[in-house]
């Protein structure tokens, strides 16, 4: 019996090893993968800085303090600017988020604490269903119905759009997006919160609404922050949906809800097929943008969010 229990702990540790390998494989490949995407979209990014393109039979390359600073997207033959439409892309997140989180929060709320069960496990489904909508469609419903409500209320104000094409389309349309992402974090949040701090806070004589507000979503913070970082994460990388309604101006920056504006995803993929030599890799050069953007606003918010927990354990 003993030597039979040994060649079984033998065998299960075998197994163990092989599956850890396997595993440790495939996080190794897909490290691999993204490292060589980030390579490739570096190298073919910094081309136009340093090697010089014939146009025209004329050989150009382009200015970095000008690609950086300049409120122009596009002027002949060689001067591309990209700084406005950094601006650009913050406004839009930063007024989605403002439209979201709140949404998100109290969605999170009603359906983890306050909700009958089977109407929380109904909207919990709808939420992941809307989680796992293709960005496309978002930009669909956009152009056919939130374009034209934004038209007709710019009407109502006596001013002008695109049809419809504008920033507070691209706006709601990120909005719309982002609130399943926030939701579903912020859910499962808010759930782990012990029912010893619930049942504390109503013995001490508060309302169940106070307790929800000044206990449970204080003690989950953490977590709807991490929300909330997955939820930026994805405005600044949505690119489908917003070049879709978003009018996709030439110059800028414009903070006029109803004018149109242009974001550096939407910079990346219009016309990205129809281009060639430095027109094609100086998009490229938008998505080194892009990612320096996403990684320092990542860290930044995670660093945040390190501070909300370390006051959370005080």
């Amino acid at each position: 019996m003993i030597q039979v229990n040994t060649k079984k702990i033998e065998r299960k540790t075998i197994i163990d090893k092989a599956v850890k390998g396997l595993f440790m494989a495939i996080a190794i490949m897909c490290a691999m993968i993204i490292v060589m995407i980030a390579i490739f979209i570096i190298v073919k990014g910094l081309s136009p800085f340093i090697k010089k393109y014939n146009i025209n039979g004329s050989y150009y390359r382009v200015s970095v303090s000008k690609f950086i600073f300049n409120n122009t997207w596009y002027r002949g033959p060689n001067i591309y600017g990209v700084g406005f439409i950094v601006l650009n892309t913050f406004y839009v997140t930063i007024l989605s988020l403002l439209i979201a989180v709140p949404i998100s929060v109290l969605t999170a709320l009603f359906i983890a604490k306050i909700a009958p069960r089977k109407i929380s496990i109904i909207l919990n489904a709808v939420i992941e269903l809307l989680a796992s909508i293709p960005s496309v469609i978002y930009g669909l419903f956009g152009v056919g119905v939130i374009t034209r409500m934004v038209d007709g209320l710019a009407n109502i104000f006596g001013l002008q759009t695109a049809g419809g094409q504008s920033t507070l389309s691209a706006v709601l349309v990120l909005a719309i997006m982002i609130i399943p992402t926030i939701t579903m974090v912020s859910i499962t949040s808010i759930k782990a919160v012990k029912n010893d701090l619930i049942n504390g806070s109503l013995a001490l004589g508060a309302s169940k609404m106070q307790t929800n507000f000044k206990v449970v979503l204080v003690s989950a913070k953490s977590g709807i922050f991490s929300g909330i970082i997955l939820g930026v994460g994805r405005a600044l990388g949505e690119a489908t949906a917003v070049s879709m309604v978003c009018g996709n101006a030439i110059s800028g920056p414009n903070f006029s809800l109803f004018g149109t504006t242009r974001v550096l995803t939407s910079t990346m993929l219009l016309g990205l097929h129809e281009s060639s030599g430095l027109d094609y890799d100086i998009r490229f050069s938008v998505g080194v943008v892009l990612i320096l953007i996403i990684l320092i606003t990542n860290l930044g918010l995670n660093m945040l969010k390190n501070r909300i927990g370390n006051a959370n354990g005080k």
